[in-house]
């Protein structure tokens, strides 16, 4: 009698992990090597809300039904070595899928100013010694001299003596906890730097993705460019520098907040191009609460409503934005969103509004 052999459960086609982004690599070497997801969140630099979506997203990509099954993908598909369990960052070894070596620190300043070293969060200490981290990281490589230092952090009401000697010498100490290697704030006679090589910045990243994503809009890849908005914008966990002091912080912060706002109303864009309206209207709900004088925001919300049939409700963004304008900013609305009103009135698409509102948007980013 004929013996029947077991067959193998079912595995995800071989060329699936081909088709993982960079980022999504990141996240399932991570979870191949059995970290949860705040401690990927920590040693990706990104925020927890972020990881959790990433995650389901990549069981959802690869047809896989839970995290068990993440992790046998990650070692059948050599994403993770059982001979090598850690990664990379952590043992010195490199392989295909990380090219280079990363650096152990990394810091967030797209939220909450944060560092992990070694994947472990860092105490930065007390705000004003954080504002001061804040205006060297920012400017990797640049010498900053000791009193741009406290103005940065200060502004007119800058203390007399050395505290800023004093808070660079903590924060060398925090940053570098194990005392190995070159320290990552350095000193010359034009003032003290940031070494740009020591750290992985999640600002760097966000500049890093931008490019990516406009790369892939010239392209004409609409559905990789929404993407990689999407992972940019996933990069903020709040607001930026949040709750630091000084004028550099607030400057920054400022910085920052616009950049957010135009990566969001650029995916938007694509995501109205793609017919992803639902998708695109949860986000521009969101947004318009956050930015609510923002007019981009707006044509893209009416846009948005128009095309899904919703045509009274689009006139009420306008009507709504058209009175905080006044009320708050004595203006009224500019003439591209005034073009697109009539458009919505006579039920007619307007592309020069809505190419308007884009090149804004584009302006912005």
């Amino acid at each position: 009698m004929a013996t029947t052999t077991p067959e193998p459960p079912p595995r995800a086609p071989e060329s699936a992990a081909r088709r993982l982004t960079a980022g999504e690599l990141d996240v399932l070497r991570a979870v191949g090597r059995g970290l949860n997801d705040s401690e990927i969140a920590g040693e990706l630099g990104v925020s927890g809300a972020a990881v959790r979506r990433d995650v389901a997203r990549l069981r959802t990509r690869l047809g896989l039904r839970d995290r068990c099954a993440l992790i046998v993908f990650a070692f059948d598909h050599a994403i993770v070595s059982p001979s090598r369990p850690d990664s990379p960052a952590r043992t010195g070894v490199s392989s295909p899928s990380t090219p280079r070596l990363r650096p152990r620190l990394r810091i967030s300043a797209l939220g909450p100013l944060r560092a992990w070293s070694g994947g472990r969060p860092v105490n930065l200490g007390p705000m004003r010694q954080q504002a001061v981290l804040a205006a060297l990281a920012l400017r990797p490589d640049v010498a900053v001299s000791r009193q741009e230092l406290l103005n940065d952090g200060w502004g007119p009401e800058a203390p007399e003596g050395n505290v800023v000697q004093v808070y660079v010498y903590r924060l060398r100490k925090c940053l570098r906890p194990d005392g190995v290697g070159e320290p990552v704030i350095c000193r010359d006679r034009f003032g003290y730097r940031f070494a740009g090589q020591s750290a992985v910045l999640d600002v760097t990243r966000l500049d890093e993705l931008t490019t990516e994503a406009d790369t892939a809009w010239r392209a004409g890849d609409l559905p990789a460019a929404v993407e990689t908005h999407r992972r940019a914008l996933d990069l903020f966990d709040g607001e930026p520098l949040a709750g630091l002091p000084g004028p550099f912080a607030e400057m920054e912060r400022l910085r920052l907040t616009e950049r957010r706002l135009a990566l969001t109303t650029r995916r938007a864009e694509g995501l109205l191009r793609l017919r992803r309206h639902a998708q695109a209207l949860d986000e521009l709900w969101d947004s318009s609460v956050t930015h609510p004088h923002s007019e981009t925001v707006a044509a893209l919300l009416m846009r948005a409503l128009h095309e899904t049939g919703r045509r009274a409700d689009a006139l009420s963004v306008f009507a709504r934005l058209r009175e905080l304008l006044i009320d708050d900013l004595g203006v009224e609305p500019g003439e591209p969103l005034r073009r697109l009103r009539r458009s919505v009135l006579r039920d007619e698409p307007e592309r020069d509004a809505q190419d308007g509102m884009t090149n804004l948007a584009l302006r912005s980013a």
